[in-house]
């Protein structure tokens, strides 16, 4: 069998090369881009990132990044987002009280995180929910790497219609809960960084890739 094509979205923003390395030991064939039509066509996209969200936000627009991520979601093409890449799949973040739009692919905030030490750096477990791909093989003593100071506390998207799945959501804690990953159709993510989390990452990288 032919290895799926994945695209890392280079636009300025992420750890790329790690990604890039994670994703390949993980039975993907890798290329970083930021082509339109490479970054289209590919089985999976994923979008990295690291830094301020509104910075991120300006970069993923200056290469296009924003309509690759839409044209490729409205023809049911998988995307996965990576940490600040994650954060800007919603629709507004909120960085030393200025708020900026995100892409508003799911509804919500990203704000501060509510805990005594901040940044929220290192391992941590997570909760999953019944029914996860991502998550497929791992268990509740699994731990992934985190480094971030902004998350999403509240969820707000339910599934209104029966015939469609609700998202998949897992949460983790740091001073108070936060989403630490989405399942929501072809479009996925992550708070923390599957690439720098051993095996636990290994595991959920060869999971996304197993469904392109």
């Amino acid at each position: 069998m032919t290895a799926p094509s994945v695209v890392v979205f280079d636009y300025g923003f992420g750890n790329i090369r790690s990604a890039e390395r994670a994703l390949t030991r993980a039975g993907a064939e890798v290329e970083i881009t930021r082509d339109f039509d490479t970054a289209l066509n590919a089985d999976g996209l994923l979008v990295p990132g690291v830094g301020a969200f509104a910075a991120c936000m300006a970069g993923l627009r200056a290469a296009r990044g924003d309509w690759v991520i839409g044209r490729r979601l409205a023809g049911g093409r998988p995307v996965l987002g990576i940490c600040v890449g994650m954060q800007i799949l919603f629709a507004r973040g909120i960085e030393h009280g200025v708020e900026s739009e995100g892409l508003d692919e799911w509804p919500g905030t990203v704000g501060p995180l509510t805990a005594d030490v901040v940044p929220h750096m290192g391992w941590n477990t997570v909760t999953t929910p019944a029914g996860s791909s991502l998550f497929a093989g791992l268990s509740a003593e699994d731990r992934f790497y985190f480094v971030h100071s902004y998350a999403v506390a509240d969820w707000e998207l339910e599934a209104h219609n029966e015939a469609l799945s609700a998202p998949l959501v897992t949460w983790a804690t740091h001073g108070a809960p936060f989403v630490a990953a989405v399942e929501n159709g072809p479009l996925s993510a992550t708070q923390f960084h599957p690439e720098k989390s051993g095996d636990a990452g290994a595991q959920l990288l060869k999971n996304w890739i197993e469904t392109l």
